[in-house]
């Protein structure tokens, strides 16, 4: 595996909490379809909208905690804060002004579901506490298997994919980064997510 993307991996166990505590391409268009047990969502960004296919089959805890978080509008005002080219973007938890906003209690990992972190799906971001998961959420730029869990590791739970606006994921994948205190791959400039609305 290159030492880049072993750093990253090392660096993402810190993402939640700051310091402290801190797929094929054609899986992620918008020719995919959900399924009796998925669920829709649109992403509303400054750069675009971004709508996911949510599984609620594979990933039922995960699902239901990322719609809580939306239908109650916490997501409204976040930011993408943490953005690696070739690699993933992740937002869901901090302001513009890089605090972290106050969630919930973390949920159980669902990593053994049998979803991989290809291109274009969705994942929940964690420490290194398996079952650390709240808000925070990152979308795989590009295949990232080696974050799925395994029999004798759990990894980071898949609980959807983009069906639409992968241009808009990809977009904000090239933003030009900064370091903001202790936080780095922060977007120079502001990516903001707007809304969370739940389709279906």
């Amino acid at each position: 595996m290159p030492s880049r993307l072993l750093t990253f991996i090392g660096a993402f166990l810190l993402v939640i909490t700051g310091i402290t505590h801190a797929s094929s391409p054609e899986a992620a268009t918008s020719a995919s379809q959900p399924q009796t047990n998925d669920v829709v969502v649109d992403i509303n960004t400054s750069q675009g909208t971004i709508t996911l296919n949510l599984d609620k089959q594979h990933s039922p805890e995960t699902v239901s905690n990322f719609l809580k978080y939306a239908n109650e509008g916490f997501y409204d005002g976040t930011i993408f804060h943490r953005v690696i080219a070739n690699f993933m973007i992740q937002g869901g938890g901090m302001t513009p002004d890089m605090s972290r906003k106050e969630t919930d209690k973390p949920i159980r990992n669902e990593s053994g579901n049998g979803l991989s972190n290809r291109r274009g799906t969705i994942a929940m971001a964690r420490t290194s506490n398996p079952d650390s998961a709240t808000s925070q959420f990152f979308i795989n730029l590009v295949d990232n298997n080696y974050l799925d869990g395994s029999q004798s590791q759990p990894g980071y739970t898949v609980f959807g994919e983009v069906i639409d606006g992968m241009n808009v994921v990809e977009k904000i994948g090239k933003a030009r980064t900064t370091r903001k205190g202790p936080h780095a791959d922060v977007p120079s400039e502001t990516i903001t997510i707007e809304s969370v609305t739940v389709r279906q």
